[in-house]
This record gives structure tokens, C-alpha cells and sequence, in this order.
């Protein structure tokens, strides 16, 4: 078994300079922030949410950069911001996918008053979560209708992955005031059809931009330490028990399941190198 662990481990041991230095940027960040709002108040707490997500996109854009060339990383930049403002934008005015809900004037600036911290959310998480998909279910060679039962395998199974993280992020950000639901009910005052939509909204967003070649280690760590933090964080500073145990389960249960799916293959190379 430790065997097993180490070539887990290793890749992320020779992780790039420059992609240890912004998760390390990062997770201060995210670790600074209760310290932030215990010092200045809660009037700091929007700013530190603003300085928190752009830090954990610019690492997540770091190291794609590190791995793609300049103009797929930006293309794909583009198009996540893009589609997840235009889904988050039809959810807000028509209540279609996620149920009827509206964002405060806490966040901005907006655009369509759809915060642009929104899209950029959803740039920060996507990626990560198209990496544990692709531990769980890599892309199988074959002909075009296998290949195509594999891609709506993966956008599945990467939905799953971002929902999960949004049993954190909704009940925290209704708690803040930054967005209110009409008709609180469900999940901690989170409609049921919220999740629902994100789901349908992660798997076309994957679906449309098919992510290939990605690199998987950095971007897992990526989802790995959010789930730490985030369960840790809603647990002892932030008052939110249920959705950090419920939180915890779910992104948790994810990265259990690529965890298993890794050793699996790490048993089936060994028993084909003796063979």
C-alpha cells in the first residue's frame, strides 16, 4: 500500500515552482480570511471573498498555463466566464435552471446584476473539478460512439464533482446576504432545484468545451485543499455545521471514489508488470 501512495504522492512532489508558490498564495488567502473579518469586521469580509476567489482563479489559470498554450488557456478562460454568466443570468431573471433567486448589491460590479465574482467562481472550481472526473473515469480510446459515451461519462461525473462543492457555497453566501432565494426551503434554505441546475449547467458547460490533456495532479490538489478548507472553515468559524458536515460527505466522497479508482489502476499495472 505505501508503494501505492507514493506514486500518488509524487506527482504533486514535482509540481512547478511557480503552481506550489500560488497554492500557497492561495491557501493563505483562504486561511487569513475569519483573522481578516475578526480584525477589520464584516465590512472587510466582501473584499477578502473578492482578493479569495482571485487568487484561486489565478492559480487554477497558472497551472493550465504551465501546461497549455497562451490562447487554449485564455479560449477556455473565455468560455467558462461566458457560459456560466449566461446560465447564471437566465437563472436570476427567469428562474430557470436553479429555482427563483436574486443577488444582493453586496458583490460587485455586476453585469446584468449577475456579479462578475460569479463566472469567475465557476472558472475556479470547473477545472479542478474536470481533473478528479478524469481520476475517476479517464477518456477510453475506441471508436467515435465509444468515445462519445465517454465524454458524457466524464460531464456527468464532473457535474457531480462541482455540485458537490456547492453544498459549501450556497448556504454560506445566502448567510452573508450576497444572494437570496425567494422561497428558502430544501437544503438549509437551499431549493433542492438549485442543485439540480447546477448540475444540468456543469455537464453542458463540460459537454461544450470538452477539456483534454489536462493536468490532473495540480488541479486535483486544487479541489483537495478546498474541500479541507472549506469544511474546516464552515465548521469552526463560520457557524455553518450542517452544510460543513454535509459539505465534507459530498466533495469528500468524490475524491474518496478517484482515490480508489487510482489505487485500482496502480494494483492492475503492477499485476500486468508481472505478468
Amino acid at each position: 500500500m505505501s508503494n501505492r501512495l507514493q506514486r500518488l504522492v509524487q506527482p504533486l512532489l514535482r509540481l512547478d515552482p511557480a503552481i506550489l508558490i500560488m497554492l500557497a498564495v492561495w491557501a493563505l488567502t483562504f486561511i487569513s480570511l475569519p483573522i481578516v473579518r475578526w480584525a477589520l469586521g464584516d465590512e472587510s469580509l466582501r473584499i477578502g471573498i473578492e482578493i479569495g476567489v482571485l487568487t484561486q482563479v489565478a492559480t487554477v489559470i497558472v497551472i493550465l498555463w504551465r501546461a497549455w498554450k497562451p490562447g487554449r488557456v485564455l479560449g477556455l478562460a473565455a468560455s467558462v466566464a461566458i457560459l456560466a454568466w449566461a446560465a447564471e443570468y437566465l437563472g436570476s431573471t427567469t428562474g430557470l435552471p436553479f429555482g427563483r433567486y436574486h443577488y444582493t448589491e453586496l458583490l460587485q460590479p455586476q453585469v446584468g446584476k449577475v456579479p462578475v465574482l460569479i463566472p469567475l467562481a465557476w472558472l475556479m472550481m470547473l477545472p479542478p473539478s474536470w481533473a478528479v472526473a478524469s481520476l475517476i473515469f479517464p477518456f477510453p480510446p475506441g471508436g467515435v460512439g465509444r468515445r462519445r459515451k465517454g465524454q458524457l461519462i466524464f460531464a456527468l461525473l464532473s457535474a457531480l464533482a462541482m455540485t458537490a462543492w456547492d453544498l459549501f457555497l450556497d448556504p454560506q453566501m445566502v448567510a452573508w446576504g450576497f444572494w437570496t432565494w425567494e422561497v428558502p426551503s430544501g437544503y438549509f434554505g437551499i431549493p433542492w432545484t438549485n442543485f439540480l441546475g447546477w448540475l444540468l449547467v456543469a455537464f453542458l458547460v463540460t459537454l461544450i468545451i470538452r477539456p483534454r490533456d489536462l493536468p490532473v495532479s495540480p488541479l486535483a490538489a486544487v479541489y483537495c485543499i478546498t474541500w479541507f478548507l472549506e469544511s474546516f472553515g464552515q465548521l469552526f468559524f463560520w457557524d455553518l455545521p450542517g452544510p460543513a458536515v454535509c459539505g465534507f460527505l459530498g466533495m469528500g466522497a468524490v475524491l474518496f471514489w478517484a482515490f480508489l479508482r487510482q489505487i485500482q489502476r496502480s494494483t492492475t499495472g503492477s499485476l500486468r508488470e508481472v505478468q
